[in-house]
């Protein structure tokens, strides 16, 4: 009789404690499988269709295509007159003016390549700005359309892939010519022995094929997700970070800031500061040339350091608290850096008219050596 009436209690507070520590999981905001009823991501939280966004249902493997905001700052940036008026008009006076510049260099120097080493990173260099004000047509598009992308989930990577690996290719090859002039002033005899052409090519084929595998993340993941309320589809502007594949983009950007942008600004710092030095040595007079070499140094400074300071700082606010509010900062640093893109061959053009095709430099015995570089 005492047995029975033990295996009745049991039987009766058991049901009781599973139901109670369902109540706390769901509290503490998970349920028994462990899936977060309210997930917490960049901009919004992911919906999924045939289900509240209030619960997780048992597809929760397959991707999400709608999202909520949750920022309030999200939805100033997408509904507001930077995104939707400002930038676009930005981003068409760059267009106008780098897309016939950049294709006019590549028209000269693409008959001077094969013979010509600095031919070769120039011409890199305004392949790579020209690519990169192309695809610039359809960012236009979409923020004059209220940043609502019309063209795809296929076409929101492919351009938010050259977007980025263009402007970081742009910067690759700025570093590379400023080594190539570095070593012509300030190590004019290493620089005469070495195959230039070739290192020329190498660097060019490095470059691209480092900037294009560096960005095969970017076409892994989703960037096109419709946003309730705005009835809206935005390409890269709002994602689920905190949502499986996503988790590793906080790193992988902020490593690709650092590499892409912070250490080629060290090297060309270093390169021109070296240069200027050197060139005061010499016992010609290169003071157009030292001028003309310290603007180029400051456009690039003032075009590129807003966009990887900013960067680290939305990047590291997003993966320690969550806060996006510096991403509206972020798309004005971004159109800094698309403005370089239409300045490069002005730019080259100035230094190209401060040279002749001697340069002298300051040997160690304090003599002036000729020689013929392309600068």
């Amino acid at each position: 009789m005492k047995k029975s009436l033990l295996v009745l209690l049991i039987a009766l507070v058991l049901p009781t404690l599973s139901i109670q520590d369902k109540d706390d999981r769901r509290k503490h905001g998970k349920n028994g499988s462990g899936c977060p009823l309210n997930p917490r991501t960049y901009n919004g939280q992911r919906i999924f269709k045939g289900s509240s966004s209030d619960n997780c249902t048992s597809d929760s493997s397959q991707p999400p295509d709608e999202l909520e905001l949750i920022s309030r700052h999200a939805k100033e940036y997408l509904q507001g007159i930077l995104s939707t008026r400002l930038l676009p008009a930005a981003y068409v006076l760059i267009m106008a003016v780098g897309i016939p510049s950049n294709a006019f260099i590549v028209a000269c120097l693409s008959g001077r390549a094969r013979t010509c080493s600095g031919a070769v990173l120039y011409l890199s260099l305004a392949t790579s700005d020209l690519l990169l004000l192309v695809v610039l047509a359809f960012r236009v598009h979409y923020h004059l359309h209220g940043n609502d992308w019309v063209f795809g989930e296929a076409a929101c990577r492919l351009v938010t892939a050259c977007f980025y690996g263009n402007v970081y290719c742009s910067v690759q090859a700025l570093m590379c010519v400023s080594v190539m002039r570095y070593l012509a002033v300030a190590r004019p005899f290493l620089y005469k022995g070495l195959p230039k052409r070739f290192c020329a090519t190498l660097a060019t084929v490095v470059v691209w094929l480092a900037c294009g595998a560096a960005m095969a993340p970017e076409l892994l993941v989703r960037h096109s997700y419709q946003l309730r309320g705005l009835e809206i589809t935005t390409c890269h502007d709002v994602l689920p970070y905190s949502e499986g594949p996503y988790t590793f983009l906080v790193p992988y950007r902020l490593g690709m800031i650092v590499a892409g942008l912070l250490v080629p600004a060290v090297v060309i710092a270093f390169a021109y500061g070296s240069i200027v030095r050197h060139l005061g040595r010499s016992s010609c007079d290169w003071s157009l040339y030292v001028r003309a070499s310290t603007l180029i140094f400051v456009i690039f400074v003032l075009c590129f350091t807003p966009c990887a300071v900013i960067h680290v700082l939305h990047y590291v606010k997003l993966y320690t608290a969550l806060q996006d509010h510096f991403y509206s900062y972020y798309g004005m640093a971004v159109c800094l850096c698309c403005f370089h893109s239409c300045l490069d061959p002005f730019l080259s053009y100035i230094l190209s008219r401060t040279t002749t095709s001697k340069l002298h430099v300051v040997s160690i015995r304090k003599k002036p050596v000729g020689m013929s570089v392309f600068i």
